[in-house]
């Protein structure tokens, strides 16, 4: 019989050490309301707007194009999550045993600066709807305040921000619910429904930024699972997770492209939300500043796990406990305040581009670690490798897996379109990226062709916690 963890600990005490089974705890369920709030932001309320904004759709070409993207997208991301409970990991530490130890450390790299750069303009926003709410309060100071109080949700772990979550899901999600019936019950344009029109290329634009929404979610979705019993097995985490995810998402972007097309002369979609909602307004500006805040402490906590993973990489013996998870979170917090607080705001959106660019070389990351986890592996990892100093039998770099991963970022170039570079095919359908179906698809075959099967188990049925080895 399995003691219980103490729950009355207040800050986590892991970092990105495996979950034993005595300390394993909670309900699948709990990822629906994870995954639901945290979906349910500001950026995904303006990202909706696009639909019919940008690529001109009618409201119910949008919908479909919204439903099916997300509802597409949201297999990968659930699939990650799935894995949670198996391995007891963080995602990116599992990740070695698709690259080897130090094979994984460029997705490991990778994802660690998309993580920060989300997290540092996530603090500039806040800084700004924060002054907004409290005009009273400078801009700078409000940055600080957003800042601290995301690192501090984040320092605190695992269970506080399930715990937050599941309150915020309730809150957000009838907020949302009431601003739509709001919107939708007051004369509506005589146009609402006719303006714009169906067009494949805005369908399928809109369609891929979903799905694409989705998968950029997928290198930090088992460190939210990682604690539940082995014993709820795959669908449970995977189903929950799906349909919070997909629910949240499409709620906030259905609720941005209704308050676009009902609200004239504006281009931000905050605006339109503002002044279409009524007196709601006010309140749900509130509500999304406090959203923007406890999602941001998610991408705080997967930048930490993530640096932590990149230097334990070079340093075997070393398992960091929750004084270390607290340092680099500090290091973190002070960096990013440092270069929200001094750059400009062209230097900001610049790197935003650079982020949503280095999203791309998820796609054959992700892939790769699906592909090998259920279908090559069969749902299980010999933990003992991941952590060993050799890397075990996956060991130290998995050079096949390198080539897939290459390969498949290689194949977007030419039908690449960002703010760095466009490719020779980028308009092959005019308004849309379709690189990542490309990648897609030829990592999906690649890797099974070239994979070839680590040596039998090191020592088949044990596994590594911050104690050492636990049978």
């Amino acid at each position: 019989m399995h003691s219980q963890p103490d729950q009355t600990t207040l800050i986590e005490d892991k970092s990105i050490d495996y979950v034993p089974a005595n300390e394993r705890h909670g309900h699948a369920r709990s990822l629906f309301t994870l995954w639901f709030c945290t979906n349910i932001a500001p950026l995904a309320v303006v990202t909706g707007a696009i639909a019919t904004h940008t690529f001109h759709l009618n409201v119910l070409s949008a919908l479909t194009a919204i439903i099916a993207g997300h509802l597409f997208g949201g297999i990968f991301l659930a699939l990650t999550s799935a894995q949670g409970p198996q391995v007891g990991i963080p995602q990116m530490v599992q990740s070695r045993a698709q690259f080897g130890r130090y094979g994984s450390l460029l997705v490991i790299v990778f994802t660690t600066v998309i993580y920060l750069g989300f997290f540092i303009s996530n603090i500039t926003l806040s800084g700004k709807v924060i002054n907004n709410v409290i005009p009273a309060l400078e801009i700078r100071s409000a940055t600080i305040i957003g800042a601290i109080v995301a690192t501090l949700i984040g320092v605190i772990g695992y269970n506080f921000i399930h715990k937050i979550n599941k309150v915020g899901a309730w809150i957000m999600g009838s907020a949302l619910l009431l601003g739509l019936w709001l919107m939708l019950t007051q004369p509506l344009p005589a146009d609402f429904w006719q303006r714009g029109s169906f067009s494949l290329t805005g369908w399928f634009a809109t369609f891929c930024i979903c799905a694409v929404w989705q998968v950029s979610f997928s290198p930090y979705t088992s460190d939210y699972s990682r604690y539940l019993p082995k014993s709820v097995g795959i669908f449970q985490p995977f189903i929950y997770t799906y349909l919070g995810a997909c629910c949240g998402t499409i709620l906030a972007f259905v609720f941005g492209m209704v308050a676009v097309n009902l609200v004239g002369g504006t281009d931000d979609a905050m605006v339109a939300v503002r002044q279409a909602t009524g007196w709601l307004g006010p309140i749900l500006m509130v509500l999304f500043l406090v959203n923007i805040i406890c999602h941001n402490s998610m991408n705080l906590y997967g930048a930490v796990l993530s640096l932590i993973t990149s230097v334990q990489t070079f340093m075997p013996q070393w398992l960091p406990n929750a004084r270390i998870r607290i340092l680099f979170s500090l290091l973190v917090l002070v960096s990013s305040v440092l270069v929200a607080l001094v750059a400009s705001a062209n230097f900001v959106q610049v790197f935003l581009n650079l982020i949503f660019a280095l999203i791309s070389v998820l796609i054959p990351w992700c892939m790769i670690n699906l592909i090998d986890f259920y279908l090559i592996n069969r749902q299980r990892y010999d933990t003992e490798s991941i952590f060993s100093a050799d890397g075990g039998r996956y060991g130290l770099i998995n050079r096949r897996a390198l080539l897939v991963y290459f390969g498949g970022i290689v194949v977007q170039l030419p039908f690449v379109d960002n703010a760095f570079f466009a490719g020779p095919y980028a308009n092959l359908l005019p308004g849309t990226d379709i690189s990542w179906v490309i990648s897609l698809v030829v990592t999906a075959i690649a890797y099974p062709l070239l994979y070839r099967k680590p040596p039998a188990w090191t020592a088949k049925g044990m596994r590594v916690n911050a104690n050492g080895i636990d049978r």
